[in-house]
């Protein structure tokens, strides 16, 4: 989550000059409506599509930096009933940095008739993220029915004296038919521009024509969105703009050293208190510590600092008050108390320094929402901060900033990325290491008892480690008890692929940033066991529900990407009712894959059934056309999971 703040966009003060402006619907004024639109049944391109997009226009205006804006326009065809859906209607915005105006939209029904919209616009929460609101404008058109159109326009104001990054957005969800872009650049910085993603077949590139630069493309293929895919960033057709000062290096090399200086001065004005850090430091440590202990203790100090970046959005008293107490460097941070997740590492850098350590500033590449490449030169791409300390002849990467992270371990999203290690000369590429599954593993130990019934009763206790009780401590941050507890309570019905009940019995460690995360459960599992005549059957997979689902459909269009790798492990001990025997059990089963692996073990421990189950996944990426191969896999671990143990009632 860290990158937000950072990566999200790039403003400086700046004071443009008015331009002319590209032509814009405007008023009441909506584009004409042929009578092909009007009879079209489908779309031949976008074969059983429930809709497409007619037309979507966004023409961007930065040539003023005290009124930037975008001004945006979509019309779309109907085709069933499926794509009624599309009557109600998000525009997503940040609520920090942009204001949705002007909205206006309408009906076009199949004889050509009109509705206007003069319903209620509401605002959805989407996404809180780091002290940003990810919003959305709702509404709803009416009287939509399958050979409609609908159409709606809007402008977006972003902040005032500020100039941001764009982009252009060319795939949709929807088939696009036709789609017009422009850009009016401000002209005090320079603009470049590119589209990393490639362009639809046929799309010219876009050309500077006088002050705006302009692209068009037709017949833009919907963008389907699949489980475990790379981030849509990544494989969307896009065209990114980025401002900087300057005259446009072309040189990767040289851009980035120039970079990496820029940053390194940063850095050493930020850090430059060293008599302060000493006298910290000095009440951290002992001299007598080990030199790992030193850096333990350095880091938890620096974790109980108030970090802003993951608090709830602020009144804009609050906002007010902090920012009359603005952090300018180490010492202020230090005798404050609280900083954001961008500063907070540069204290445990400046406190690993006056202790003696060898440690270095990285600036990384988050690899959230897009993935690095150094040669497209944008220098927000570096969007995120970590430590690079030498312990013990061993290179170390260390981000206190990023909250519940334990000593040692990175947030995924910074894990196997490349990072610019500052120096005064301008820095060298590193890449931080990708920890192993071993690190990430859900475990789960049930004690339970077979009623008559065929129930199942007992304890469960749930240990999340590395990444697993990372995420889940960030993602439960702000809730209280009674959300956490059902949270938790939710996640083990999840698990099981039959209706249970579940209730969290103790109270997890939710506040610190401890390797693991340990809940315990009363679980009741009603009609596990099931007759079949003389017998009983006893399924193996008792936690199996979330390999149900996974490679279930039979094609795939995009490579597959996992966030970590991680490891699932289940030991289950049900003791029988007196008198039961155990007829048969299951086979032992390991499918070794080498990058993933699965293995069911049952065995009959005199009267009890001891059933111990492993997944483990070192996987991260994996092209589509080996997706066959990994759907025969799970298709294995649920024959696997089916697998029933046969018993045998007392008294037959």
């Amino acid at each position: 989550m860290k990158y937000w703040r950072a990566g999200l966009f790039a403003a400086v003060l700046t004071g443009g000059a008015a331009l002319e402006c590209p032509r814009q619907v405007s008023g009441d004024d909506w584009l004409p409506i042929s009578p092909e639109e009007l009879k079209m049944t489908s779309e031949p391109k976008a074969p059983g599509a429930p809709a497409i997009i007619l037309y979507r226009q966004i023409d961007r205006d930065d040539s003023s930096s005290r009124a930037p804006h975008e001004y945006n326009y979509v019309r779309e065809k109907i085709f069933t009933e499926e794509g009624r859906k599309y009557a109600d209607v998000e525009i997503p915005f940040f609520k920090e940095q942009e204001n949705i105006q002007g909205i206006k939209a309408r009906t076009i029904r199949p004889d050509g008739s009109i509705v206007n919209f003069d319903g209620r616009v509401y605002d959805k929460e989407i996404v809180k993220a780091r002290g940003l609101k990810y919003l959305a404008k709702t509404f709803t058109l009416s009287d939509v029915q399958p050979g409609s159109l609908i159409e709606y326009r809007y402008t977006v104001d972003f902040r005032e004296n500020y100039v941001f990054n764009s982009q252009w957005i060319l795939s949709e969800e929807l088939f696009t038919k036709r789609g017009k872009y422009s850009l009016k650049p401000n002209a005090e910085f320079t603009l470049q521009w590119s589209w990393p993603n490639g362009l639809p077949e046929g799309t010219p590139t876009p050309a500077k024509q006088g002050a705006v630069i302009r692209m068009e493309a037709q017949d833009i293929p919907a963008f389907q969105v699949e489980d475990d895919m790379p981030p849509e960033d990544s494989m969307k057709y896009k065209v990114d703009f980025f401002y900087s000062e300057g005259s446009v290096e072309r040189d990767p090399e040289k851009f980035w050293k120039k970079r990496g200086k820029k940053l390194n001065d940063d850095v050493e004005g930020f850090t430059g208190k060293r008599k302060a850090m000493e006298e910290a430091v000095a009440g951290i440590v002992s001299a007598s510590d080990a030199p790992e202990v030193k850096l333990q203790k350095i880091y938890r100090r620096v974790q109980q600092f108030r970090n802003t970046s993951y608090e709830r959005e602020k009144t804009e008293q609050e906002q007010k008050r902090e920012k009359e107490k603005e952090i300018n460097n180490v010492e202020d941070l230090w005798k404050r108390g609280f900083g954001n997740s961008l500063q907070i590492p540069w204290v445990f850098l400046a406190l690993a320094k006056a202790a003696g350590f060898e440690a270095y500033p990285v600036w990384v590449a988050s690899r959230a929402d897009h993935f690095f490449n150094p040669n497209l030169m944008k220098a927000f791409d570096l969007n995120t901060n970590v430590v690079l300390v030498k312990l013990n002849g061993k290179e170390l990467y260390l981000d206190p900033g990023s909250a519940f992270t334990p000593f040692g371990l990175l947030p995924w999203s910074e894990t196997g990325v490349r990072g610019l290690k500052l120096d005064k000369e301008g820095g060298t590429w590193v890449t931080t290491p990708m920890p192993e599954s071993s690190a990430s593993k859900i475990e789960r130990k049930a004690d339970l008892k077979m009623t008559l019934d065929g129930s199942l009763e007992g304890k469960l206790s749930v240990t999340y480690s590395g990444f697993e009780a990372e995420w889940r401590r960030v993602e439960e941050r702000n809730e209280d008890e009674a959300h956490r507890k059902k949270f938790l309570e939710e996640e083990v019905k999840e698990a099981v692929p039959v209706g249970i009940d579940a209730e969290l019995t103790n109270k997890p460690d939710w506040a610190s940033s401890a390797p693991t995360l340990v809940a315990e459960f009363n679980l009741k599992v009603p009609g596990w066991v099931s007759g079949a005549g003389r017998r009983a059957l006893l399924p193996a997979g008792l936690f199996s529900a979330p390999e149900k689902h996974v490679c279930e459909h039979a094609t795939r269009v995009h490579p597959l990407y996992f966030h970590y790798m991680s490891e699932k492990f289940e030991d289950v001990r049900i003791d029988l009712p007196l008198g039961w025997q155990v007829s048969s059990l299951p086979q032992p089963q390991t499918n070794d894959a080498k990058v993933i692996l699965y293995s069911l073990k049952v065995e009959n421990e005199k009267g009890t059934l001891h059933l111990e189950r492993r997944l483990r996944s070192e996987l991260i990426s994996l092209e589509q056309k080996y997706y066959p191969a990994l759907r025969n896999f799970y298709q294995t671990v649920r024959t696997g999971d089916e697998q029933q143990v046969v018993l045998q009632p007392a008294g037959i």
